[in-house]
């Protein structure tokens, strides 16, 4: 009925809302055609709108990288600090013990590093020149009686695929910068942003909130807060089992007598929190001065310390240590780590299971309305395994 038939509260949007179209050709197509073409224009909007979303952090990203980097920071640094608030210690102490603490640590570790990378630098490259002039040797005198030319041609084109991985990751669509200046920005930028985050990331979340409708904010917040929970688990557990791989094959290198033994374990560390690439690369390094300073039977033991600390680390670390914090399938850390290199260089690889642990956990806590509830998850909920699991009490 129309607002001329007698009813005047019926508007245009009604008739279009309730009106149907019904062709020769509409009543042939299958249902399933129907329905898969719905699903598919709905995918392509959310396609269009995840593109967008990358193509604006690209354009800003000397302020996403900064930004990104403070909050990771901020969540490693989250326990200790919120540690000392606990006991009464006033926030600007607080915050003054956490920054200056931290920057103490990586300033002392940087310095063994660099004193002992000059203490050993000089016999270590000897002996790399004298390993890889004796593998030159056994490759032309020995059973494969290689040319010298066709050893200088496979270099070459190893070194050129090197060249290009190299440049793929550190000429990533998101790379902080190419001048000295741009990373001394992104710096004071991480700096400033990290303050701010510890001295006030509790009104700086609430204003964000307020940016939502009213009856949009309870949800907001609470997925917020999960997700900010998950990645606060991710980085207390990701430091500790970098330390703990750091300790491990640093004291193996230190007990096999190979060179360097300090700066590997800080790489180890530093490799710890780009999963999979980061261990298989600081691994390797490992195992390269081992054979080149001390031969093939040390650099095998070395290869023996380093698999045992992964298998350790992916078996019995990972399981135990992460307790209530988020556990990631290694095969979304492989693909996720995976996309995000190939989008972002190793920014990408740094930030990408962070972001699709919280991706995670808020997506899956607004699909099931958690804030009415305040409900929490089991790991079969998420849609991998990245799981604030429950800790079943005894009866």
């Amino acid at each position: 009925m129309s607002a001329t038939d007698g009813n005047p509260r019926t508007s245009l949007r009604d008739v279009l809302r309730n009106r149907t179209v019904d062709t020769e050709i509409g009543a042939t197509i299958p249902r399933g055609l129907r329905v898969a073409t719905a699903y598919s224009w709905r995918l392509l909007v959310v396609a269009g709108a995840i593109a967008v979303g990358i193509w604006l952090v690209i354009q800003l990203k000397l302020l996403v990288i900064p930004l990104l980097v403070a909050i990771l920071i901020t969540a490693l640094l989250w326990p200790a600090f919120s540690f000392l608030l606990r006991h009464r210690v006033p926030r600007w102490l607080a915050i003054v013990i956490a920054v200056l603490g931290t920057v103490a640590v990586i300033g002392g570790l940087m310095s063994l590093v660099v004193w002992q990378i000059t203490e050993q630098w000089a016999s270590v490259r000897d002996r790399t020149v004298a390993a890889v002039d004796g593998l030159r040797d056994s490759l032309v005198h020995g059973p494969l009686h290689l040319t010298e030319h066709q050893i200088d041609t496979w270099l070459g084109q190893l070194w050129h695929l090197l060249q290009q991985q190299a440049e793929l990751l550190w000429s990533g669509a998101l790379a902080i910068g190419s001048t000295v200046g741009h990373i001394g920005a992104g710096l004071l930028l991480t700096l400033f942003i990290l303050l701010t985050l510890l001295a006030d990331g509790a009104g700086i979340w609430r204003w964000a909130t307020r940016l939502f409708p009213k009856a949009a904010r309870p949800a907001v917040d609470g997925a917020g807060r999960a997700g900010w929970t998950t990645v606060v688990d991710y980085a207390r557990t990701q430091l500790l089992v970098a330390t703990i791989d750091a300790v491990g094959i640093g004291l193996g290198a230190f007990l096999l007598g190979v060179p360097l033994a300090v700066p590997v374990a800080v790489l180890v560390f530093l490799g710890s929190f780009v999963p999979i690439v980061g261990a298989v690369v600081t691994g390797a390094v490992a195992v390269f001065l081992a054979l080149v300073y001390n031969g093939w039977w040390i650099a095998l033991w070395m290869l023996v310390v380093v698999l045992g600390v992964q298998q350790l680390e992916g078996h019995v670390l990972q399981p135990l240590l992460m307790g209530s914090a988020v556990k990631v399938h290694p095969l979304g850390v492989v693909l996720v780590v995976a996309g995000g290199a190939m989008i972002a260089g190793i920014p990408g690889a740094l930030f990408a299971v962070p972001l699709a642990a919280f991706v995670n956990v808020v997506g899956v806590y607004l699909s099931r309305r958690g804030w009415e509830r305040g409900e929490q998850f089991a790991a079969d909920d998420l849609i991998w395994n990245t799981v604030p699991r429950t800790r079943k009490s005894g009866a």
